[in-house]
């Protein structure tokens, strides 16, 4: 047997085996995401690169060594975006394929990881921030508390991807 037809045969098959397991979630009722609450998304601006490459430090008498290092080969898409979040509200388990780096702005944020058994959040207050790594973390970002959080992310994910993704409960929280 060629190659060619093997190749199209094992897609043939793959094309079947997914279209029988979305069938089987879609007759069983299992949700799939877990939707947010109070939780709204402004884009404030989207931004297309071929690649990125920064690679800068400062390094005099003056200043202790600072090192910046980004690199994306591959066409990316930047998204600068504004997520504010009502008390109570939250953002839903979810993941991101490429990193983010998060500011917040106002109130206070307590962020969940979907693979933490012992559901313990880590809080970050306004004036600071928070690396999301992407790439299938999934997370889930609460305002516990009882003023408006707002939070700026920046994020590079590859170029046409979608830069969220809704993920199931990992099942270690009680929400």
């Amino acid at each position: 047997m060629k190659t060619s037809t093997r190749i199209v045969k094992i897609a043939g098959l793959a094309g079947v085996a997914a279209a029988a397991l979305a069938l089987a979630v879609s007759v069983s009722g299992t949700a799939l995401a877990t939707p947010a609450l109070s939780f709204v998304t402004e884009i404030l601006s989207q931004t297309f690169f071929e690649s990125i490459k920064v690679n800068a430090h400062a390094d005099d008498d003056n200043a202790a060594t600072h090192k910046v290092k980004i690199i994306a080969r591959d066409p990316s898409d930047v998204f600068v975006v504004r997520n504010t979040v009502a008390p109570g509200g939250y953002s839903g388990w979810h993941t991101h394929p490429g990193p983010s780096v998060v500011s917040v702005q106002s109130g206070t944020a307590t962020v969940y990881s979907g693979n933490d058994p012992s559901c313990a959040g880590v809080t970050h207050t306004a004036g600071t921030g928070f690396i999301d790594e992407g790439g299938g973390h999934v997370h889930m970002v609460r305002n516990q508390g009882s003023t408006p959080l707002v939070l700026v992310a920046f994020q590079i994910v590859p170029h046409g991807i979608a830069r969220r993704q809704d993920a199931p409960n990992p099942g270690f929280c009680p929400f």
